[in-house]
C-alpha cells in the first residue's frame, strides 16, 4: 500500500516522533529522497519546490518540516491548500507540538494523509506493559513496570531501551526480580545522574534518585560521599579556573563535565554555590563521612540533609 502523501506529528515527545518518522521513511522507500528543512526559517517557495518537483536521482520526495508550528502560523493559507491537494510523487511531514482538529489544515491532513499522536502517554505503566508485549515479545508484569519506572522515570527513550535489554536477558518474562538485576549493571551512572541532578539544581529529582538507590544497593549510601566528594571537588576547581580567566568551554573539556546539557545548569549551579559555598559544603560532607562512620547517625538520611543544604 503506497504511502498517503502528508503526514503530521504532533506532540512533544521527542522518541515518538522520531520513532513514527523512522517508521515513514521506511515506508516510503529506500529510494526516497530524504530533504529536512527548519520551520522556524525555512520559506514557503522551497518547501513548496521541493514538494512538487521531480527527485532526480530517486522515485520520490520525503520532505520533513521539524519545527513546522512556526512554518504553519506564518504560511498557514498556502500549506492548507498544499495540504488540501498534495503533490502524489512527495511525502510531506510536517513536526509540530500541537494541531488542534477543529482546524481546516489538520481535516485537510485527515482527509488525505495522516495525523499521528506523539504525545507522551499518561499512563506511562500501561504504556510499559503494552509497549514490552508488542515490540519486544516481552511480558513484564506490573509491580515490575512499576519498578522499571521508577528507576528510569519518564524517559520513553531510555524505556524502551531497557525492555529491550530485559528482552534479551530473561526467557520472555519479567518480574521485579528481574528488573532489579537488570539494572544492576547501571547503579554506577545512576549515581553520576543524581550528581548531575544536583550539579543542575535539580535537588527535588536528586532526592528521588538517591532514595532509589538506597533501596536497590545498600552500598550506595557509603559511595555517595566519594561521588559527592569529586562533584564539589569539580565545582570548586571550575570557579578557580574561571578566576584564571579560562571559559567554560576549555573548563567543561578540562573537567570533563558531561553530558554537554549539563554543563550550562552545572555552571549556573557552581555560581550559585561560590568558592566559599564550595568550601563550607565539602566540610559538611567529610563530617557527615566521619559521624555517619562512628555512629553519630544514619548515612542515608545524613546523605538526604547535605542534598537539601545544596539547595539552600
Amino acid at each position: 500500500m503506497p504511502l498517503k502523501p502528508v503526514h503530521a506529528l504532533v506532540g512533544n515527545d521527542l522518541f515518538l516522533q522520531l520513532e513514527k518518522l523512522s517508521e515513514l521513511q521506511r515506508a516510503a522507500g529506500k529510494d526516497a529522497q530524504r530533504i529536512d528543512v527548519d520551520g522556524e526559517s525555512a520559506q514557503l517557495g522551497e518547501v513548496l519546490d521541493e514538494l512538487r518537483s521531480f527527485a532526480m536521482f530517486s522515485a520520490s520526495k520525503f520532505v520533513v518540516v521539524r519545527n513546522a508550528d512556526d512554518f504553519i502560523k506564518r504560511y498557514r493559507e498556502q500549506v492548507e491548500e498544499y495540504v488540501e491537494k498534495p503533490s502524489a510523487g512527495s511525502v510531506l511531514v510536517l513536526r509540530v507540538s500541537s494541531l488542534p482538529s477543529n482546524q481546516r489544515i489538520y481535516k485537510y491532513i485527515v482527509a488525505n494523509g495522516q495525523v499521528h499522536d506523539c504525545e507522551a502517554p499518561k499512563k506511562l505503566g500501561e504504556w510499559i506493559i503494552n509497549r514490552a508485549k508488542s515490540t519486544h515479545k516481552l511480558a513484564i508484569k506490573p509491580d515490575a513496570a512499576a519498578l522499571l519506572l521508577d528507576l528510569i522515570g519518564p524517559d520513553l527513550g531510555r524505556l524502551d531501551n531497557e525492555l529491550a535489554k530485559l528482552a534479551i536477558q530473561t526467557n520472555g518474562v519479567a518480574d521485579a526480580k528481574a528488573v532489579s538485576e537488570a539494572v544492576s549493571f547501571q547503579r554506577e551512572q545512576e549515581m553520576w545522574d543524581m550528581t548531575n541532578e544536583v550539579a543542575a539544581g535539580n535537588i527535588a529529582e536528586a532526592l528521588r534518585r538517591w532514595r532509589h538507590l538506597c533501596q536497590l544497593d545498600s552500598s550506595a549510601e557509603f559511595r555517595a560521599v566519594t561521588w559527592l566528594g569529586m562533584w564539589l571537588e569539580k565545582v570548586r576547581r571550575a570557579l578557580q579556573l574561571r578566576r584564571e580567566g579560562k571559559n567554560d568551554f576549555t573548563i567543561a573539556r578540562e573537567l570533563k563535565i558531561w553530558p554537554m546539557d549539563q554543563q550550562r545548569p552545572f555552571f549556573q549551579t557552581a555560581s550559585n554555590i561560590g568558592e566559599g559555598g564550595a568550601d563550607r559544603l565539602i566540610e559538611l560532607l567529610t563530617d557527615i563521612d566521619y559521624r555517619s562512620k562512628n555512629g553519630l547517625g544514619d548515612m542515608k538520611e545524613n546523605v538526604e540533609r547535605f542534598l537539601l543544604s545544596v539547595a539552600k
